[in-house]
């Protein structure tokens, strides 16, 4: 009896959250090693379907970069990166489009498998616009966002579908290049002025000590987030993390989340409790 009564508990705290969230739009980036564990990622999709289903608009916009990397040594290419990015030559590019495609098309099927009303988008929608990224070398196909059709977007989440996003642009000459994930996710989330932008990782969040979970910062500002980085306390793939919630941020979505979801039930959690579970990143 306990137990059923604590259950109900959680769901009255969860009440108010759900009503302050109905009919706005979340957007979930989501990538990376957890993204190809089974059992994570069905418990991730079930917690979507969930959001979905008490009628947050959800678009999850994901990567698939070891995928991408395996892919080209089983032909054997080897995978260059260049401060972090891709280099995209059009044998690359090739695996690139391949590989996301059937990614999209796994995710989608299995949103479907959990009942969820869910639509795939995969590049050649024209959803991502770009230019050619520069750098100190030739990236290949690799763009930079200059623009996103928000109007498609916002007409599937208008009808209540999970709209699963790929990360790929295409130029004003209709060619299709590589795009940082969390480039996409944090772009899409400020052209259709989400109410949350959500980075799914495999580290609890921001974390003072690494090695020590209750070192974690539940709320940071962005001052804090680039103090934090001229201390060294965030740094390697951490960075481009925080700096993709303050892009969001700046964009206009009043928080970020990076919560970890390799934690049983991390997003309802995150979401829908007053403690949360992650780092939440609000503007000041």
């Amino acid at each position: 009896m306990e137990n059923i009564i604590r259950k109900a508990g959680v769901l009255v705290e969860a009440l108010p959250y759900i009503h302050q969230y109905r009919r706005k739009v979340f957007v979930i980036k989501y990538g990376g090693s957890i993204l190809h564990d089974d059992v994570i990622r069905r418990r991730v999709l079930q917690d979507i379907v969930f959001l979905s289903y008490v009628g947050i608009r959800i678009i999850l916009v994901h990567g698939g970069g070891p995928n991408i990397s395996n892919r080209l040594k089983e032909l054997g290419i080897t995978p260059e990166f260049h401060h972090g990015i891709r280099v995209t030559d059009e044998k690359t590019l090739e695996v690139v489009i391949k590989e996301l495609d059937e990614i999209n098309d796994q995710i989608v099927a299995e949103i479907k498998a959990l009942k969820g009303d869910v639509t795939g988008l995969k590049g050649h929608e024209n959803i991502v616009y770009v230019e050619k990224k520069q750098s100190d070398r030739d990236l290949g196909y690799v763009g930079t966002i200059t623009n996103i059709e928000f109007k498609v977007l916002a007409r599937h989440s208008r009808q209540g579908r999970i709209t699963v996003v790929a990360p790929l642009g295409v130029s004003v000459q209709m060619q299709p290049h590589n795009v940082n994930a969390d480039e996409v996710a944090s772009a899409i989330a400020a052209s259709m002025r989400a109410e949350k932008f959500v980075l799914l990782t495999n580290v609890p969040g921001v974390m003072k000590d690494p090695g020590d979970p209750a070192s974690l910062y539940s709320t940071l500002t962005i001052a804090e987030i680039e103090k934090l980085k001229k201390e060294g306390v965030i740094s390697g793939g951490m960075i481009p993390k925080v700096d993709s919630c303050i892009e969001a941020l700046t964009g206009g979505i009043p928080k970020a989340h990076i919560i970890d979801a390799r934690l049983d039930r991390a997003l309802l959690l995150e979401i829908f409790t007053d403690t949360g579970v992650g780092t939440q990143i609000v503007l000041k």
